[in-house]
């Protein structure tokens, strides 16, 4: 259910978005003065290791999360490989996130280095959303030796936005009136919830950036995008109604890959899913989720789509026992009747989270940008 839009003028929401710099990878500088400077992948370097987090140094030479880690080898071939630590990311997880609450009570985590802030009601009296930002990054950075990029507006759609606009290190302030504008500047691939397949269909639609995607219909949006089309419709205006949902409870943690060719042999199809399962399990650490159903999903070039689950009695343990259940559902289906062309894997049924009655004001107060 959809919340009404927010008022005007002097009503509008403050939200902030703060984005730690990447994350994993500055707590491994930080905790290794050798490793300041370089290329760093947060990850295993096997051959079925996946890249969980890459420092700028990295990402400069195309390194990114969710990436192969030959791949990043071949890509960097000075690239340092640091094993995760995630007891030590959660430790620090719960200092940034202390620091958030030390300025409003709805904040909403969205991992361990990211959230939402609702501070329209400015409840410290400092004065401004954007001073709120300055101080809450100043804290971090005092009391974690890390850095944070921020972004400040009127909902969470262009917040989000705003964090990314002026990374490491950045904040990014969209004023009341500004959202559009700013929206028509991006490249569609930079919209929350469009992926590399996204950007493809909307290429061929003759869409590139915000202001194309504003040009198309409703109709022929529903039409090429489904479900998304709404979605799609009002991002392209700056327009999001979501409130910030403190402690809001996740579902799922997954991930899905599209393969570039169908695939129906026993070896390829285990090895593409020991790296989705590696992706999957970096995404549960990082939402610091625990949940004890997996299911897995193939699609064939048909479009037929299959799916098969198990639920244990309790939390699954770990990435190991993760992907041997993911394996003993997928050896279950083989041999395949037919190739497929997508595999997707993922963890449900998740504890820990407690459901918020609270919800987010509908932004009444005058506090400045």
């Amino acid at each position: 259910m959809e919340h009404a839009p927010q008022p005007a003028a002097t009503g509008f929401a403050k939200i902030i978005h703060i984005d730690m710099d990447a994350f994993y990878a500055s707590v491994e500088q930080r905790d290794d003065p050798a490793l300041r400077g370089r290329p760093v992948a947060v990850g295993g370097s096997s051959a079925r290791g996946v890249v969980a987090a890459a420092s700028y140094e990295a990402r400069a030479f195309g390194v990114r999360s969710a990436m192969p880690s030959t791949r990043a080898a071949r890509l960097c071939p000075d690239l340092v490989f640091v094993p995760p630590r995630f007891d030590v990311y959660r430790a620090v997880s719960r200092q940034i996130h202390a620091i958030f609450h030390d300025y409003t009570a709805l904040v909403e985590p969205l991992s361990l280095d990211e959230a939402y802030l609702d501070v329209t009601d400015d409840d410290r009296g400092i004065g401004s959303a954007t001073r709120i930002a300055e101080r809450i990054r100043a804290r971090i950075r005092a009391e974690t030796g890390l850095t944070a990029s921020a972004g400040v507006s009127y909902n969470k759609f262009l917040a989000k936005l705003a964090s990314d606009q002026n990374k490491p290190d950045g904040l990014c302030v969209i004023r009341p009136g500004e959202g559009a504008a700013f929206v028509a500047r991006l490249p569609v691939a930079r919209f929350h919830g469009v992926g590399p397949r996204g950007v493809e269909r909307m290429a061929a639609l003759g869409v590139d950036t915000g202001a194309a995607l504003r040009a198309l219909s409703l109709e022929t949006l529903r039409q090429h995008f489904g479900a998304q089309a709404d979605y799609l419709y009002r991002a392209a205006r700056g327009i999001d109604l979501r409130r910030v949902e403190p402690d809001r409870p996740r579902k799922s943690v997954g991930a899905e890959r599209t393969f570039a060719s169908d695939i129906g042999s026993g070896p390829a199809l285990r090895a593409a899913l020991a790296e989705i399962a590696a992706i999957v399990w970096q995404r549960v650490e990082k939402a610091d989720a625990r949940g004890r159903t997996i299911t897995l999903k193939l699609r064939s070039a048909d479009f037929h789509t299959l799916t098969r689950a198990r639920s244990l009695p309790r939390p699954i343990a770990d990435a190991d026992e993760f992907a041997t259940l993911g394996r003993e559902l997928l050896d279950g289906l083989l041999p395949l009747r037919q190739p497929v062309r997508l595999m997707g894997l993922t963890l449900s049924a998740l504890g820990g989270d407690s459901p918020s009655g609270n919800t987010a004001p509908e932004g009444q107060g005058s506090l400045p940008f």
